[in-house]
């Protein structure tokens, strides 16, 4: 119990200031499911979870006693929600990989063992995400704000529901998630540099210019499988 004790509350300092190792180990395994959400691979969400379960404790630091005894219930709240679709998205993907396999033989190179096939959200859709957002985050405030919550309670909110939408539309298979994902982290960076949770904010800001880098590579994945399925459907021409 005493070496788990330690290895809960283990730190690292840089410049006088204290980091968990729980919070750079978790966003260390966040950073792994982006990559390989990025790259269609099924095991992104298993990894993400783990890296979930560790940022929960670091974000209920009243809760924990950690050193920064600051509760971000948003931010936790995440946590618990990323779990939940987390298991939607892995059973999704598990089904759409099964799908992919069986028509193994149309695919191109760069689709075998992957998982999910990219693709443009409908304007329905789109419309759905953005009155999400907005609404999701106006009705959370004041629900955050009287639990306690770290101000601005809004950006709180906004992380958690904007959160909750990309996920969900990673499962789907959304271009979009990617870019919901950058308004996450613009506004998440000052509310965790606020907050003192240094490492997250380093990790956002990293998350920032990945997900950019993942919008542009499904982006691609899109446009060539469109390219492929015109060919095929082409009438074949004989000389």
């Amino acid at each position: 119990m005493d070496l788990l004790h330690a290895l809960f509350d283990a730190q690292l300092t840089i410049g006088g200031q204290h980091l968990l190792w729980r919070e750079i180990v978790g966003n260390g395994f966040g950073l792994a499911s982006a990559l390989g959400g990025m790259r269609r691979k099924i095991w992104a969400w298993p990894v993400g979870i783990v890296g979930n379960l560790l940022l929960l404790t670091v974000f209920l630091g009243a809760v924990f006693a950690t050193p920064n005894p600051v509760n971000l219930l948003g931010q936790a709240g995440r946590q618990v929600m990323f779990v939940v679709v987390s298991v939607y998205g892995w059973v999704q993907w598990r089904r759409t990989r099964a799908r992919l396999d069986q028509d193994a033989a149309g695919l191109d190179a760069d689709s075998h063992g992957v998982s999910v096939e990219p693709r443009w959200a409908t304007w329905r859709q789109r419309t759905f995400l953005v009155v999400a957002l907005v609404g999701g985050t106006l009705v959370l405030t004041p629900i955050f704000r009287m639990l306690e919550s770290y101000e601005p309670v809004w950006a709180d909110a906004w992380i958690f529901m904007g959160s909750l939408l990309a996920t969900y539309g990673m499962a789907k298979g959304w271009v979009e998630f990617w870019l919901i994902w950058v308004a996450v982290d613009v506004v998440g960076v000052p509310l965790l540099v606020d907050a003192g949770f240094y490492a997250s904010a380093f990790m956002y800001v990293f998350y920032g210019a990945f997900t950019l880098v993942g919008f542009f590579v499904w982006w691609r994945i899109d446009r060539r499988s469109q390219a492929l399925e015109v060919a095929a459907s082409a009438p074949a021409t004989t000389p």
